[in-house]
């Protein structure tokens, strides 16, 4: 075999080894039957975690369905008031984390918070409304808030390129705008649809913390209280096990989706934007803006008032451990991260047909949720140590390979894309020229690939950051960071106490998301 097949095999390998990893311990868990806890999970526990978790899929997956199309198709397409303000805040969501839009909007609508506070002053009464956005109903809304500019991002993309040409290739036609709207625009958008929505509801069964905070009880929390409650890691990893059939699932349709719009992803010639008139264009002004009042400015607002009265003592108190803590294992865990997707990219850049599906199965980890995750390393790493001698189960490792297995996506995605555009002539003539293969990566490819290693690391940082519910589980001892501390404060009902660690976090997510529109607003502009 030659050696720079040698090579490939050895940087790709241990990638599909760490990812398999984690399945390996949920088949493997099943040969360790556990008769009493599951006799109590499946007379008391089983349905209402099944029914609520297709319950989170259904409404979540319409509710971001509704409002990502929607706000893509206003932005994308449409011209009103505010639009080059209000298209880069649409976005701005995903620098909140699902806990703390939790804790904020729970703290807001709670019996003894000021929404209902002030509503007993001026009626003498509490509608039944605040009461159902304080259960239930309010971590669906939260979900929606957090996770529709996944489905926003990718149809805005593709109303953009082809939806809006197509759109007016058929109005011309005589077709009225809704029909067109839905028989010509929509199928077009249909693929990046359905991949946003598919993110968007593998991140609604993976939450942990928004759940937690409202009290509802889903597969993430029952797998937490299964470990830390009953002390069973085996029968954890089992309940995992379960919640990743859900996930396949969703993988699977996404596929099938993509295979059958793949002829539909072409670039298409742009049209004119639909310019709206009279009540039109204030509503959709109207309702944008009250999206992105909910989403953002409210939260970001509300925690500046809960955080400014106890920002010194706070601040000095604990916060410089937590942030150094943070930085910390989010820089080094990004290098690791980004490390791993060059080495995928290394191993599969020239490989074709076959090679195409070693990547997706490499990056899978981001489809395992992070509870998920935690107890099957977690019960990997405890068996090598009895196998060794070792005391691996304890440290920093199981939670850096955490990371690197649930977020090597995260950096395959802008890694591939930027070599996608590479052309192979560059580094042709310099090995033309005499160059060595290493001198050539370092002084060609590598220059080439800086967009994209700058991209990767900084989504890195910032999923690593906001990442709580395998930070919480493996963490050793003393290594806080701000996302457990939220969870710590606001499982005792500290709303104000976890505003500032709250804030800070909003602020560390907020830094790539701003760099990656004014570099989407770049590219927009440079192609026009």
């Amino acid at each position: 075999m030659p050696a720079w097949r040698l090579t490939r095999h050895a940087l790709l390998w241990p990638l599909l080894l760490l990812v398999a990893l984690p399945l390996l311990m949920l088949l493997l868990a099943w040969f360790e039957p556990q008769p009493t806890v599951w006799a109590h999970i499946r007379d008391h526990l089983l349905p209402r975690l099944v029914g609520h978790s297709l319950l989170l899929l259904c409404v979540v997956g319409l509710g971001v369905a509704v409002l990502g199309v929607g706000m893509a198709w206003l932005s994308g397409c449409c011209e009103y008031p505010l639009r080059r303000l209000l298209d880069p805040l649409l976005v701005l969501p995903l620098a909140f984390p699902t806990y703390v839009l939790a804790f904020i909007y729970l703290g807001l609508l709670d019996y003894s918070g000021p929404i209902q506070s002030q509503w007993r002053a001026w009626f003498d009464e509490t509608p039944t409304v605040f009461e159902a956005l304080s259960g239930p109903s309010g971590v669906l809304l939260i979900l929606i808030l957090a996770f529709y500019p996944y489905v926003y991002l990718l149809a805005r993309a593709s109303f953009s390129s082809g939806g809006l040409a197509a759109f007016e290739a058929s109005r011309s036609l005589g077709v009225g705008p809704f029909k067109t709207f839905f028989r010509v625009s929509l199928p077009i958008a249909r693929p990046a649809i359905i991949a946003g929505l598919t993110l968007a509801m593998m991140e609604t069964l993976a939450d942990f913390g928004a759940v937690s905070i409202f009290g509802f009880d889903t597969f993430t929390t029952a797998i937490y209280r299964t470990w830390f409650g009953l002390f069973n890691l085996t029968a954890a990893v089992q309940l995992a096990s379960i919640l990743m059939l859900f996930v396949l699932v969703l993988i699977v349709v996404e596929r099938i989706s993509r295979s059958e719009g793949a002829g539909e992803a072409e670039r298409r010639p742009t049209g004119h934007r639909i310019i709206l008139r009279g009540s039109l264009r204030w509503l959709a002004t109207g309702s944008q803006l009250t999206l992105v009042a909910l989403a953002v400015i409210l939260p970001f607002t509300q925690l500046l008032i809960w955080a400014w009265p106890q920002l010194p003592e706070t601040f000095s108190a604990s916060m410089p451990a937590l942030i150094s803590n943070t930085l910390l294992l989010g820089l080094t865990g990004a290098l690791l991260v980004v490390f791993g997707g060059v080495c995928l990219l290394a191993a599969t850049h020239k490989i074709r047909q076959r090679g195409q599906i070693l990547p997706e199965v490499a990056s899978l980890g981001y489809a395992i949720p992070g509870t998920v995750l935690a107890v099957a390393i977690m019960l990997a790493f405890i068996r090598v140590d009895q196998w060794l001698g070792t005391a691996i189960a304890g440290g920093l490792f199981a939670l850096l390979l955490a990371y690197l297995i649930r977020f090597l996506r995260v950096a395959w995605g802008p890694l591939e894309s930027v070599a996608g555009r590479i052309r192979p002539e560059y580094t042709e003539v310099a090995r033309s020229l005499g160059v060595a293969r290493w001198y050539t990566i370092l002084r060609v490819n590598v220059p080439l690939l800086w967009p994209g290693l700058i991209t990767a690391f900084l989504l890195a940082v910032v999923e690593i950051a906001k990442e709580m519910p395998a930070t919480l589980m493996l963490r050793p001892f003393g290594w806080d960071t701000l996302a457990v501390r939220i969870y710590e404060l606001t499982a005792e009902g500290q709303w104000e106490m976890a505003a500032l660690p709250a804030l800070v976090l909003v602020a560390i997510g907020s830094l790539p998301v701003i760099f990656l529109i004014r570099r989407a607003s770049n590219l927009v502009g440079a192609n026009r």
